[in-house]
């Protein structure tokens, strides 16, 4: 997927492409390395490359990105005598042969600007700033250790440090968050940088639906331009997908759409795409006056702002409208200008507008999802299914290894999400807490747990987002003598962001108790220190059934299909669905689990696992006012994740492989194939501009509506308002578009006629059919 991605944001008008370095991918076991595939680095810097574009490589090598870990591999942390992130020498020498490597790979393939490749900028270390006091002076000298070292690579390139206020020269301090335009770096001579401008949110499990508007998203960027930046990057401008085992948090979700411009699937985000592509045009097309014009800045009050750049041959103007919820008229060069609330308007030549933040003139897109299935292909899956083997562990407590304690889940070096405890503990008939009502009580860690007592199930239990530990209590039956405990904890990605993150606790850290009430007596028997048993994994993982070449393949039964069964693993094959358009599988009706392609991990689904039920608002969203994760938010109540992606490069033409793992127990039969594309594009174009409608690569079948005056509704919902043109809009659009992949139409009254509109500013609206 890498040039189509890369070639849309080359048409979207951007630059310049940034991409962290993950240090778990590449480096997953101590000093055994991985460029190969979707790990190619090299390919991935030369891809941009040959689109013409810049690159910024920002090897960290921690990374934070809601990814597992935060971009460190979990061998690292088992490292004897090890703390992260500080200025430690075991940790330290492991981040610089690692960044050394990327750098000496980098530089045998002439890839940085200095060599004449296409790398612009480095970063070093990630949004240090944020936790820097919590580790005092020994953070402190790990900062400088960290600019003194990247700057003995030699990369001939700047680099910067995001979030990071008292980066030590040469280091360049960066911004990331929502809005950037009041930054100024700590150095006078550093150029005013925007690394992370948060295009939306990620989401976690139980999280609603992120939307940050097209327009608020505008308004941030002309504004940081208006205000001296230099240097802006989307974060994220194409957000993809978290494969395998690689979402963090813990309970960050598989979709990292981040409701990005480019979306998960690889289409375009309409409006947001095709508006900040016209906000780039107008900004490129003052580029000299920005760079070298010297700066005028005058502030109108209620939030109104005049900023001129000026050279000895042009001049560029900003009109800047802060207020909410008052438009505001700007008087400049015996003109008059309306600037409505919370816009920015661009005038490249200071006397006609080309651009305002909050006039959008992209096309909306309705994205549809279908059951477009193969030929042949019937409408409903044939299923196998093969039990997870638990015998092993939940009766005979049999493992790989034995402590005489609990122990971390980060110490199996994070290769599988499940980790089996298993103890066993003696109940005399004499014993004390025997005659007593009965509990098992285990303290967790926010992630998931599965109790098993004498072979039999007792419960699951986890907690959510942002929290980190949790008790789980349930009544047991114990009998006289040797009783048999054990626990299944599951992770559902390591925690990646805070001080000392590598220190929080996963798994069952303990305690583990078996208490006894008896009126208001109790009597606790706690286990911790009894001798526990360990096994890292899944049987199913390690005979790696989800891979084709499983020599266990053949074991896959047929008849009495089981649904709502916990520990399961089903198997189907499919036909890839015709055409180009991306593919997801919908896996309503599961419970979690993880997912595989042809043996390529999809990700984990927990499709059981619902949003909040508040805080949704069925009004439109006001793209006026400042921004904020919680703003404008949808999908309350519903899963939180229903839809996986498959990308086509995981497919073949010929038969492919769907393997489940079922974790909670779910009904495989109602899964189905579909793909995604534009369903409905709404055109909007104000007058004297001009609309552009494009079905992404299938043909306008039809016009559903069309009106050049005032529209009311949204796309979908259109209807006249008080005045329109000529009453042939329709046909004369249809002329236009119908059976072509994409068209335009200039918004005039040479077009469409004059109207009776006094007063009402005129637009183009035209809602089509792909």
């Amino acid at each position: 997927m890498w040039p189509d991605l890369i070639k849309k944001a080359k048409e979207g008008g951007i630059d310049a492409i940034e991409t962290y370095v993950f240090w778990n991918a590449h480096e997953p076991v101590r000093r055994q390395y991985d460029f190969s595939g979707n790990n190619d680095l090299i390919r991935f810097i030369k891809t941009i490359q040959s689109e013409g574009l810049y690159a910024v490589l920002r090897i960290g090598p921690y990374v934070c990105a809601e990814w597992n870990f935060g971009g460190f591999p979990m061998w690292l942390k088992n490292l004897p005598g090890v703390e992260l992130r500080t200025a430690n020498t075991v940790f330290m020498n492991e981040m610089q042969n690692f960044t050394s490597l990327v750098v000496d790979m980098v530089k045998e393939e002439k890839l940085f600007a200095s060599q004449g490749g296409p790398i612009i900028l480095a970063q070093i270390e990630n949004e240090y700033g944020n936790v820097i006091s919590s580790y005092g002076a020994i953070g402190k000298a790990y900062l400088d250790w960290c600019a003194n070292m990247a700057e003995s690579l030699d990369v001939g390139v700047p680099w910067i440090m995001c979030q990071q206020n008292d980066a030590p020269e040469p280091m360049i301090n960066t911004c990331n968050g929502w809005y950037c335009d009041s930054f100024t770096p700590n150095n006078p001579n550093s150029p005013k940088m925007w690394t992370e401008n948060w295009t939306g949110w990620f989401k976690n499990w139980g999280g609603k639906d992120p939307l940050r508007t097209a327009e608020d998203l505008a308004f941030a960027v002309a504004r940081f331009f208006q205000f001296g930046g230099t240097f802006q990057n989307y974060y994220m401008y194409h957000g993809g997908t978290n494969f395998g085992r690689t979402a963090g948090g813990p309970y960050i979700t598989t979709s990292y759409d981040y409701d990005a411009p480019i979306n998960e699937f690889g289409n375009l985000n309409q409006p947001k795409w095709g508006h900040l592509k016209e906000l780039h045009h107008a900004l490129k097309s003052m580029e000299k006056t920005l760079t070298h014009g010297n700066i005028t800045h005058v502030d109108m009050g209620n939030g109104v702002t005049a900023t001129t750049y000026a050279t000895d041959e042009t001049t560029g103007c900003f009109f800047g409208n802060a207020n909410t919820t008052t438009d505001a008229t700007v008087a400049f060069l015996g003109r008059e200008f309306n600037v409505p609330a919370w816009s920015v308007s661009i005038l490249p030549d200071c006397r006609l507008e080309a651009y305002n933040t909050a006039k959008v003139n992209a096309q909306t897109s309705v994205m549809v999802k279908k059951k477009n299935a193969a030929e042949s292909e019937p409408e409903s899956l044939n299923w196998k299914w093969r039990p997870e083997n638990t015998d092993e562990t939940v009766v005979l407590g049999k493992g790989h290894l034995s402590l005489n304690q609990l122990m971390d889940q980060k110490m199996i070096n994070d290769v599988s999400d499940y980790l089996w405890y298993m103890t066993s503990v003696n109940i005399e008939d004499d014993d004390p807490i025997w005659s007593r009502d009965l509990s098992i009580r285990v303290n967790g860690t926010g992630h998931i747990l599965h109790a098993f007592v004498n072979s039999k199930y007792v419960g699951s239990q986890w907690a959510g987002y942002g929290v980190f530990n949790y008790t789980f209590e349930k009544k047991v039956k114990l009998k006289p003598g040797k009783n048999q405990i054990t626990l299944l904890s599951a992770t559902v990605g390591f925690q990646n962001y805070g001080p000392y993150f590598d220190t929080i606790a996963s798994g069952v850290p303990g305690p583990v108790e078996i208490v006894g009430k008896k009126g208001d007596e109790t009597i606790v028997k706690d286990l911790s220190r009894h001798k526990w048993t360990y096994k890292v994994g899944l049987h199913g993982e390690e005979k790696k059934l989800y891979r084709l070449d499983s020599r266990h393949a053949s074991k896959w039964q047929a008849d009495n299909l089981p649904v709502h069964r916990k520990f399961t693993w089903y198997k189907t094959t499919f036909k890839a669905p015709l055409g180009t358009d991306p593919v997801v599988v919908d896996l309503m009706g599961l419970g979690k689990g993880h997912a595989w392609v042809n043996g390529h991990s999809i990700g984990r689904y927990w499709p059981s696992y619902l949003a909040e039920n508040d805080g949704c608002s069925l009004e439109p969203c006001d793209y006026r006012g400042t921004y904020d994760n919680n703003k404008c938010v949808s999908n309350c109540g519903q899963p939180t994740q229903r839809w996986y992606h498959v990308p086509r490069s995981f497919m073949t033409d010929a038969e492919n492989t769907l393997v489940l793992f079922e974790e909670f127990g779910g009904n495989p039969s109602l899964v189905s194939f579909q793909t995604i594309a534009p369903g409905t594009v709404c055109g909007n174009a104000y007058e004297n501009k001009t609309m552009e409608l494009s079905c992404e690569g299938r043909p306008i079948s039809a016009i559903r509506f069309a009106n050049f005056g005032d529209s009311n509704g949204t796309c979908g919902a259109l209807v006249t308002g008080s005045c329109q043109g000529r009453n042939d809009a329709i046909s004369i659009v249809q002329n236009a578009c119908v059976g072509k992949e994409s068209c335009s139409i200039e918004a005039s009254e040479e077009v469409f006629g004059s109207t009776n509109c006094d007063g009402v500013a005129r637009k183009l609206v035209v809602e089509a059919v792909c």
